[in-house]
């Protein structure tokens, strides 16, 4: 696990933690002074990191961990290697967010309106809004599936969920929302065991990591919506925002980036898992077999994990990956269009007359999502739209994040040389195979 570097200032968030721990402490001896090192270290990771963390815990939503399923039962072990390049990306484009919302104090969307106007500023929250509630509707949907497993009516799930999501931000702290938020995302680790009792073949996962057979559409296709889901719009107003109302500061940056890189690779290990299972199961013994929801890939899995353990483990982890990012995607709805409009806005502060627009917007989403979900919806369908959606919403979205870190930054804080020409490449890359997902789609 990334530690401080010894050099590193402490910083207001993570000095008002570990002074805790300091205040009146006297370590005469060397054990004693190590044990207060590490006790000071760990309450200044606390302090900081989440954000990244969590954003990257809702990037493995419910959607994706169906892409992933029918990745691994359609192509075997030939889409883990892809997964292992995506760290990277991901990391970069929210590493900008970070530095964006310490040096500037401002939101992805107040940033947009200030430097480019308000026409452009509503172009982005439109992208945004797009985004998080095709995002809110898959999400609803799986939770809705989760019910199905366990015999429960997606009339009582549903409007369960909404209320807990809308409830966990009204407490009145931005930390109270995020440790919850990290807990429930923590809940796809369970699909851990899963790939384990699947008995994947460790010489086909390597065999597989050199396969790539680019010339077929079907394979290219579902590379391009692996790619093409890695950044949602709604990542970069989150990550942004939840920066700025942790109240981060410069000393941070470091430690930022180190959540983030976790939560990159975190995020990548959750989908291999699901890959890797479904790849050792379904995709040896029933490559064809139709995984258009929870409940159908629950079924594909009992024959080798059993009726109980496909429940359990798909269950768990689809719920945590379903609950976290609809956090995600409707606080950072909310946070987007009320910067735009110049609404007061902080889970800080509790609902009251100033952040009520804020907080009805955010409650709002929920209860319309949970709506249109009850009126029944395809959760197959409703990925591949949002899917494309998200593809033709990526050249404005990363556009928009490029410009900004090349022009509001600090000189001596923007990207430069080799980091620049690398991160730019990849958002290029990552525009163009979420471009290829479009024509693909329709044929």
């Amino acid at each position: 696990m990334p530690f401080l570097d010894d050099d590193e200032v402490p910083s207001a968030a993570a000095g008002r933690a570990a002074a805790r721990f300091a205040h009146n402490q006297d370590a005469p001896g060397t054990e004693e002074r190590k044990h207060h090192r590490r006790r000071l270290i760990v309450a200044g990771l606390l302090a900081v990191w989440g954000p990244g963390l969590v954003v990257m815990l809702a990037d493995t939503d419910a959607g994706s961990l169906i892409t992933a399923a029918q990745s691994g039962a359609r192509w075997g072990y030939r889409m883990v290697l892809p997964q292992l390049v995506l760290i990277p990306i991901l990391y970069f484009v929210q590493e900008m967010t970070i530095r964006l919302g310490v040096h500037t104090g401002r939101g992805h969307g107040a940033l947009i309106r200030e430097r480019f106007g308000r026409g452009w500023a509503w172009l982005s929250a439109t992208t945004l809004f797009l985004s998080g509630a095709g995002a809110l509707l898959i999400e609803f949907a799986a939770v809705a599936g989760v019910g199905e497993l366990f015999g429960i009516s997606k009339d009582l799930t549903v409007p369960l969920a909404a209320a807990l999501l809308v409830g966990i931000a009204l407490t009145g702290s931005y930390r109270r929302f995020e440790r919850i938020g990290v807990a429930l995302g923590l809940l796809e680790l369970v699909f851990i065991p899963a790939m384990i009792l699947a008995h994947p073949d460790p010489h086909a996962v390597v065999a597989g990591l050199g396969h790539f057979p680019l010339g077929n559409g079907s394979y290219m296709k579902l590379l391009a919506a692996n790619v093409g889901a890695v950044i949602m719009p709604w990542m970069i107003f989150y990550q942004q925002g939840a920066v700025i109302d942790k109240k981060l500061g410069r000393h941070e940056i470091s430690s930022s980036r180190r959540d983030t890189a976790f939560g990159s690779v975190l995020t990548q290990i959750v989908m291999i898992v699901t890959i890797v299972t479904f790849a050792a199961t379904v995709g040896i013994h029933h490559p064809g077999a139709a995984l258009n929801g929870v409940v159908d890939m629950s079924k594909a899995l009992r024959p080798f994990l059993s009726a109980a353990g496909a429940k359990v483990f798909l269950g768990a982890a689809m719920l945590g990956a379903a609950l976290v990012a609809a956090l995600v995607a409707s606080l950072a709805g909310a946070w987007g269009l009320s910067e735009v409009a110049g609404w007061s806005h902080s889970l800080n502060e509790r609902p009251s007359r100033s952040t009520a627009r804020f907080y009805i917007t955010y409650a709002a989403v929920h209860v319309l999502g949970a709506a249109v979900v009850l009126m029944s919806v395809n959760l197959v369908n409703l990925v591949v739209d949002v899917m494309v959606m998200n593809a033709l919403l990526l050249p404005i979205v990363l556009g928009f994040l490029l410009l900004l870190e090349a022009k509001v930054l600090p000189r001596d804080q923007r990207m430069r040389g080799a980091h620049r020409v690398i991160a730019t490449a990849l958002c290029i890359a990552v525009i163009g195979f979420g471009l290829y997902v479009v024509p693909s789609t329709f044929g």
